[in-house]
């Protein structure tokens, strides 16, 4: 696959303006419309669409320039148009601003966009889950097929626009077009209108959605389903936005794809070292590992697992898990523990507070 950059004509320190210009350049020059059945003008008008798919969006652009097109490849929403009707609904915008045809004139309308929220937990959002959602949108009726009237009856072309949806009038020098205010857009009049959605040609719809959430994400992130949104007569569906809020783990303290776990460790271990056992994250974030302790082990040490760590999201590999040693020292001794320190107090030509001594010791 060849460089999004490179398919796109710009070096890497495009703008966002930058990147529209280019695509804006590409897109009219290899749009089907302006190209009947050329074959090759199709495959590079979706290339181009692809690459600015990925490019404009300043998450995956981050990622995919730190770890090329593996970096953004499974993610929702990450390019991959296959076919021109959706480029065309997805940067209509665009489009509506030089084509005559499709894309252009009267803009095809869209669905509204649908957010919801989903909660998971620190061990979901690490190895990925599938959840249901619950959403109701606004979904064609199927009384009408959309159309909004009567069955047995047809809307008619609104007769302030002509159908066009668009109406010119004069504003001073100036010609400006604006929005049907008869048939707000829709081109149409209906006299006879449906008993189920009373003529919007749209009703109510609650389903429920299962969404796969990929191993890896983080709390914030949000996930694209495409095409899951409402939908309105004649046009393209919306898209439903799904905002991921990731609980914490207080065993674990995630840093992108790393994690730290502070190790509470005796001082006498951290002396003289030897084998401590820690949480992992395996087992979905239930496991544990023996690890080998040095001896002389200092406070906020650490030591780090490669590899072990959150899985990147849409590649291989994992970052790291990062072990912090928290020294424990005791609060209080037994007598035995505190001759014992003393002696080694002793020993390393330390001086301590004196022992303290009761009534019958001193008598003695």
């Amino acid at each position: 696959m060849r460089d999004l950059y490179e398919v796109l004509e710009v070096d890497r320190q495009a703008s966002a303006s930058d990147l529209k210009k280019a695509y804006y350049r590409l897109a009219k020059k290899y749009h089907p419309d302006h190209n009947p059945g050329d074959k090759v003008a199709e495959d590079k008008f979706k290339e181009a669409s692809n690459a600015y798919s990925i490019l404009s969006d300043d998450e995956q652009r981050q990622r995919y320039d730190r770890f090329g097109i593996e970096g953004v490849r499974g993610v929702n929403g990450a390019g991959g148009y296959s076919n021109v009707e959706d480029i065309l609904s997805a940067f209509g915008d665009i489009f509506g601003d030089f084509f005559g045809g499709r894309g252009g004139g009267r803009r095809q309308p869209r669905g509204a966009d649908l957010r919801v929220d989903l909660n998971l937990t620190f061990a979901e959002a690490v190895w990925g889950t599938a959840k249901d959602v619950k959403v109701t949108r606004e979904a064609v009726c199927t009384t009408c097929t959309g159309t909004g009237a009567k069955p047995g009856s047809r809307p008619e072309v609104c007769r302030t626009c002509q159908g066009k949806g668009q109406v010119v009038h004069a504003q001073g020098f100036f010609m400006v077009q604006t929005t049907c205010p008869a048939c707000r857009g829709a081109g149409k009049s209906i006299k006879e209108p449906c008993e189920d959605c009373r003529g919007r040609g749209t009703t109510a719809e609650s389903s429920t959605l299962n969404v796969t959430v990929p191993a890896g994400v983080d709390d914030g992130q949000t996930l694209r389903l495409a095409g899951k949104g409402e939908s309105v007569p004649g046009g393209t569906t919306g898209h439903l936005y799904v905002v991921l809020h990731v609980q914490g783990d207080e065993r674990f303290k995630r840093d992108g794809e790393d994690v730290l776990t502070e190790v509470p460790v005796s001082f006498v271990k951290a002396a003289l070292g030897g084998e401590i056992e820690v949480y992992t994250l395996d087992d979905n974030c239930n496991g544990s590992a023996v690890v080998e302790l040095r001896p002389g082990t200092q406070p906020d040490e650490v030591m780090v697992r490669r590899g072990q760590g959150i899985p990147r999201v849409g590649e291989s590999g994992r970052g790291d898990h990062v072990l912090q040693f928290k020294i424990d020292i005791p609060k209080k001794l037994t007598a035995r523990q505190e001759e014992l320190m003393r002696e080694l107090a002793a020993e390393l030509g330390e001086t301590v507070r004196p022992e303290k001594r009761g009534l019958f010791s001193r008598k003695k």
